[in-house]
């Protein structure tokens, strides 16, 4: 192997192994960490690190300051309200596309009640595992929809959703049973083909578990309305 096909899997290897230390909130926003820490780390030169930093801020993780380190850049408010509208946005459009396919609804149903038992296996101490999987259950839903290019975009969030959930487990106590109990609301919306309750009921589960909502979920219904 050439010295410069080590150099770019040992970059790779920081990368991923860094980048999911920032998701998982073993690296915390706002803290500064230094090549030669990582570098001493996972046991490599510093020119796999300055690379592996270098991929990690064009992807908005973080703000490299030079002879002074990386800083880790912690979730602005702004990021974490455009998060939450797009999967509102694109979950409320794949149960709103899949609502009049008895048997799509079905197997999507039987597909995140399995996630669900699923979370509810994980020890509430593994943080990083349980915000894994609860971040595929929304991608689960995404999915169901049917369209690729919005799936993919979605797919793109999965990473920003993870670190928020975990930031949010982390930080608010009862943030675990909670995000069981809505889910276990979603799917019952799903399972009703109710689209207009599931959006509702996506909104106030982000904004309990994030503080983050679009109001949509205590917009009185139509029939209050009257």
């Amino acid at each position: 192997m050439s010295k410069s096909v080590e150099a770019l899997s040992a970059a790779g290897r920081v990368y991923h192994e860094v980048k999911e230390s920032i998701l998982s909130n073993r690296i915390s926003g706002g803290e500064l960490i230094s090549e030669g820490e990582i570098a001493g780390q996972y046991h490599v030169s510093r020119t796999p690190v300055r690379e592996a930093f270098l991929r990690l801020e064009s992807e908005g993780w973080m703000k490299l300051y030079p002879k002074r380190g990386a800083l880790v850049l912690p979730i602005a408010d702004d990021e974490a309200a455009e998060v939450v509208e797009a999967r509102i946005l694109l979950e409320g459009h794949a149960v709103r596309s899949i609502a009049g396919d008895r048997a799509a609804v079905d197997a999507l149903v039987t597909a995140l009640r399995a996630n669900l038992d699923d979370q509810r296996g994980i020890d509430p101490a593994d943080v990083a595992a349980f915000a894994k999987v609860d971040a595929e259950f929304h991608q689960l839903i995404a999915a169901a929809g049917r369209n690729r290019l919005l799936s993919g975009f979605y797919t793109s969030l999965g990473e920003r959703h993870r670190r928020m959930t975990t930031a949010s487990v982390h930080r608010r106590a009862g943030t675990h049973q909670r995000i069981l109990d809505d889910h276990h609301e979603l799917i019952a919306a799903i399972a009703d083909a109710d689209a207009a309750e599931f959006v509702a009921a996506l909104d106030r589960h982000l904004l309990a578990v994030h503080g983050v909502g679009t109001g949509i979920g205590t917009r009185p219904s139509e029939g209050e309305q009257r």
